[in-house]
């Protein structure tokens, strides 16, 4: 539990480069640029290209992370995702091997360069550390360790691409996390959670519904279980989610929410992903343009 919350703050402290705010204003230029061209869309939609800032950051590509280039089959007529399969290491009881997704096809081209610059550093990142860790555990007479990271395309449709990476961490248990960027393909900007509501309302709402919704799996279910009282045994309760929790937008229009191994149940529940009915945030949200 402690190991995924130190790999999460670690994250979350990760430097946001300066040229991001370069890349929020020429964007909404373009955006603007492109509505006088063709039917409106809605005036809301453009501030939303400013959510990018809290999802991307910048580093030197390291040559040792492209070590192979596969193409998978195309997302949409413009946009793919192509994968580097940048380190794959299988020595005794150290096991390495990271997936990166690279993302081409997007007008954007500066977002689409920092979206992919985001997911190699990440798994540089996860290597340096696992590196750290082996070396650690060398010393130490030897253990297993291990460190995965793929993705997956959770969406995709001529507006939306969802792409989630995963991260699976091995030291005699297992942690897993995940992580999703929803990108608007028609104009060219990724939507953060709190871009899509009013104000943070959602919070309480979504949070809210989500308790009464494992309350009654619970009942329903003996084998399900999730933090949603106090549990002394691990000091933790499921509260409310976080403003930036992960989510995705499903090819029907519908909000999922999604939480990482541990972070509201037991592990053996893995990863949780639950649809949020819209009329549990309809008054909430900005429009339906994304969400109906």
């Amino acid at each position: 539990m402690k190991k995924l919350q130190d790999a999460k703050k670690k994250y979350e402290e990760v430097e946001i480069p300066e040229e991001l705010n370069n890349i929020v204003k020429n964007s909404i230029k373009e955006a603007k640029r492109k509505q006088k061209k063709r039917k409106p869309i809605k005036q809301w939609g453009i501030g939303l290209v400013a959510a990018a800032a809290l999802f991307t950051t910048s580093v030197n590509v390291s040559p040792a992370l492209a070590q192979s280039l596969a193409t998978v089959p195309l997302l949409g007529q413009f946009v793919q995702v192509v994968t580097f399969q940048a380190i794959k290491l299988d020595e005794d009881t150290y096991n390495a091997d990271l997936k990166t997704p690279n993302v081409t096809g997007l007008e954007n081209k500066e977002l689409e360069q920092m979206l992919n610059e985001k997911y190699i550093a990440e798994n540089e990142a996860l290597y340096e550390d696992f590196q750290k860790e082996m070396k650690a555990l060398e010393e130490a007479g030897g253990g297993h360790l291990g460190v995965t990271s793929t993705y997956e395309v959770v969406t995709d449709t001529e507006d939306i691409l969802s792409i989630s990476r995963y991260e699976v961490n091995t030291v005699g248990s297992s942690s897993t996390t995940m992580r999703t960027d929803t990108i608007d393909k028609k104009n060219q900007i990724l939507i953060t959670l709190p871009s899509l509501f009013k104000n943070d309302a959602y919070i309480e709402a979504i949070s809210t519904y989500l308790k009464d919704e494992m309350a009654e799996q619970m009942a329903n279910d003996s084998n399900k279980i999730y933090w949603i009282d106090d549990q002394e045994e691990i000091g933790f309760e499921f509260e409310a989610i976080r403003p930036d929790q992960t989510f995705s937008i499903t090819e029907d229009h519908k909000l999922t929410i999604s939480f990482d191994k541990y972070e509201i149940a037991p592990g053996y529940m893995g990863v949780l992903t639950f649809e949020i009915p819209t009329e549990v945030i309809s008054e909430f949200l900005i429009s339906d343009y994304y969400i109906k």
